[in-house]
């Protein structure tokens, strides 16, 4: 069974979380953390846009 690439991005986010709490973060280490969060977010707006796009609105009256 494998890890999906979103959970291997999620605990690397919050080990980097995890060291900057504890004793710091260094420059490179910062950047990785930024670009990890900005790859998860892609990843949930995709998530949000795939479900608004299977959204089917229809006009139906409401029950009374």
């Amino acid at each position: 069974m494998s890890i999906s690439p979103i959970k291997v991005i999620i605990e690397r986010i919050n080990e980097l979380s995890r060291k900057k709490r504890s004793v710091g973060l260094e420059e490179w280490e910062r950047d990785e953390q930024e670009a990890m969060r900005q790859e998860y977010l892609s990843f949930i707006r995709g998530q949000v846009k795939d479900t608004l796009n299977k959204v089917q609105i229809t006009d139906d009256s409401p029950l009374q």
